[in-house]
């Protein structure tokens, strides 16, 4: 009798035995499982990292006393800017109306968005309040000068600050010169002073300047 409750309770400690054995295997993988959902997490937050920091980072290259007016938030500010085409960017941001009126007129918003690379001088609206009224409203009623006002302001691929002095071909046609180097530059024989410079858009980089440039 002794021997065989002895037999009986060896025999059911081996099946708890052999349970717990199974059922810890299914802890075991469903923890592994877990662990593997985990870092695919993991690593699905690293690689959606540098995109985060790069959009939060649109304006951490620009420069120029100029650039504390661009708004911090919204459309118009650097992170907006930077996600949208260059005639799209320049119709969010308050400090360019009276350019991106001008482009609508010469009907430019197409060509400027649809481009691959520009490089915009993007005069201000007190750079257009210089000239005297009724020159400005002559210009914006004559589309074939307004055309090749704004072409001339246009440069075909993106320079940074490190290659922005120099002689360029513009879209009009013709050339413009800008001098200087680090963050003091200066363009077109008008000599017109960039407020900010080297903001970034999705097709373009932008040089705000303090005075209409003409060709």
């Amino acid at each position: 009798m002794k021997l065989n409750t002895i037999t009986r309770t060896g025999g059911a400690a081996a099946t708890l035995a052999l349970l717990l054995g199974v059922g810890l295997s299914a802890c075991g993988s469903d923890d592994s499982s877990a662990g593997s959902d985990s870092g695919s997490s993991t690593s699905e937050s690293a690689e959606s990292a540098p995109e985060e920091t790069e959009a939060t980072e649109a304006g951490a290259q620009t420069f120029g006393e100029g650039c504390k007016l661009i708004p911090a938030e919204g459309e118009g500010s650097f992170n907006g800017m930077a996600t949208a085409p260059v005639a799209s960017a320049a119709s969010a941001n308050p400090l360019l109306k009276t350019l991106v009126t001008a482009v609508g007129e010469a009907e430019l918003v197409d060509t400027l968005n649809s481009a691959d690379a520009l490089t915009v001088f993007a005069p201000t609206d007190d750079a257009f309040a210089k000239i005297p009224k009724a020159d400005l409203d002559a210009v914006l009623a004559d589309k074939e000068m307004l055309t090749k006002v704004l072409t001339h302001h246009v440069v075909a691929g993106q320079l940074s600050p490190e290659d922005v002095a120099g002689e360029h071909e513009t879209l009009a046609g013709d050339t413009i010169t800008v001098e200087g180097a680090d963050e003091e530059f200066t363009v077109g024989k008008e000599n017109a002073k960039v407020l900010c410079g080297n903001i970034p858009t999705a097709n373009a980089t932008v040089y705000v300047v303090d005075t209409v440039l003409m060709p």
